[in-house]
């Protein structure tokens, strides 16, 4: 009886120092792969990493890691227009199946997905909100953004009449989709400005645009969007996505 309550001291005590071992590790592991994230995407500040699961020394045994969650605060993106980027509050993905060469110099997710917030100050610079003339004497820009309920963004729209000396604000209502990377905002219904009759096509230089968000971390893409209380919420997805190397 006193050999094997020894023999399950022993055991307890080396499970033990497995588990702070094992914590140790992932706490090490996780620091490495944000330094090396932080690097390969020129990010201001380190990401958070956490890599999910236990143990985790059996799994670098395996050579892969099933679960790893990535946040980026702030995060610079892409739009197609030189010297142009647009802000990403708040990007979290969560990397599932990831790989890692023997050195650690790589790792590659088998696939992702995850959110981001991108704020109607942001978003609203991609509107049109220089005064632009939609019919003669009358101009139309686009002043804010905000959440509009149920899905929609609410575009505040500010026409002017020249020759009456009469500026008026009109609330639009609009869907937020995605398409070939693109934010894309459309007015459901076109307000009217002014007296006289403005073609559609001109009212909606003014309403509708869209912002391009390209080379996002790791290669992932935008895959839907909708509007948010703060901003507008995308979604991202990917395969094969480059954490490191």
């Amino acid at each position: 009886m006193r050999a094997l309550r020894i023999i399950l001291i022993l055991v307890v005590i080396l499970g033990g120092l497995f588990v702070i071992a094992d914590r140790i590790a992932v706490h090490f592991a996780e620091g490495q792969a944000a330094d090396k994230l932080k690097s390969r995407e020129n990010l201001a500040s380190t990401p958070d990493v956490s890599i999910k699961g236990f143990p985790f020394l059996t799994q670098v045994a395996g050579g892969s890691l099933d679960d790893v969650e990535v946040g980026i605060k702030d995060y610079q993106a892409e739009t197609g227009t030189a010297g142009k980027t647009i802000r990403i509050d708040n990007l979290k993905a969560d990397m599932k199946g990831v790989s890692f060469s023997g050195d650690y110099s790589s790792a590659t997710a088998d696939s992702a997905t995850g959110t981001a917030t991108v704020s109607y100050a942001e978003l609203l610079k991609t509107a049109k909100s220089e005064p632009t003339e939609v019919a003669p004497g009358i101009t139309a820009r686009v002043v804010g953004l905000s959440d509009g309920g149920n899905g929609k963004i609410k575009v505040k729209v500010e026409g002017t009449v020249a020759s009456l000396g009469i500026t008026q604000t009109v609330n639009v209502l609009s869907t937020v989709t995605v398409e070939n990377d693109k934010v894309q905002v459309h007015a459901d219904s076109l307000p009217r400005l002014g007296a006289g009759s403005i073609a559609d096509s001109r009212i909606r230089e003014i309403t509708d645009f869209q912002q391009a968000i390209d080379r996002l971390p790791g290669g992932i893409k935008l895959d839907k969007v909708e509007a948010a209380p703060d901003g507008v919420e995308i979604h991202v997805k990917g395969s094969d996505v480059r954490l490191a190397g």
